[in-house]
């Protein structure tokens, strides 16, 4: 296809494209000419991650481009990779207290999780318990463990979902599920609290 259909296709302008050409971000298409190149489905599936990582997810195109550079990645293993690419997603200026930073160690060392040590994941999930004992919330074990139960069923079902045939497009299917399939939780999360409350409190009605 022409550029000016693969701008058709993914709602990406002809200069937007143009200029992630320019920066590397996309990779060139096959030249047909001095001024002609011809694009593929590799060059679609990469314009809409890039939107949706810069649309959707919020990232600049510095992280984005830390980001797709462990999508490119191919001298390591594909869990490897897709590790890396989390990180890519998580910002650089987190910090946590080490008594969230052990309690997350010990409840990945609990569920016999296999977790890289390093993994900024750890981090993230850490500042996030240090962020609620600031407002006077202490997530206790019960709930944490609950919310683990969740999570790991969550990711079974995730991961059993990813494209198999095409090491690319498991890594691009990863990044999209991780930097947008938080808000799908997020509102799934508030609709379930909606009912769980209804019952609780004896709601006999829905309002209109």
């Amino acid at each position: 296809m022409w550029i000016a259909e693969l701008s058709r296709r993914t709602d990406v302008p002809v200069a937007t494209i143009k200029y992630y050409l320019r920066e590397g971000l996309l990779p060139p298409g096959e030249a047909v000419g001095a001024t002609r190149s011809r694009y593929d489905e590799a060059h679609v599936r990469r314009l809409r991650l890039i939107r949706a990582l810069v649309e959707s997810g919020g990232l600049s195109l510095a992280r984005v481009r830390g980001v797709l550079a462990e999508v490119d990645e191919e001298s390591r293993e594909l869990h490897e990779v897709l590790g890396a690419a989390h990180g890519a997603l998580i910002p650089d200026d987190l910090v946590a207290t080490p008594e969230s930073r052990l309690r997350v160690d010990d409840l990945v060392a609990d569920r016999s999780w296999l977790v890289y040590s390093e993994s900024r994941d750890r981090l993230l999930l850490a500042a996030a318990l240090d962020a609620l004992e600031k407002v006077g919330y202490h997530l206790d074990d019960e709930l944490l463990e609950t919310y683990a139960s969740a999570a790991t069923e969550i990711a079974d079902a995730e991961v059993s979902h990813l494209p198999t045939d095409d090491r690319q497009r498991t890594v691009e299917a990863t990044v999209l599920l991780t930097a947008l399939g938080g808000p799908v939780l997020l509102a799934l999360r508030r609709l379930a609290q909606q009912n769980a409350s209804a019952h609780r409190y004896g709601t006999s009605h829905l309002p209109g």
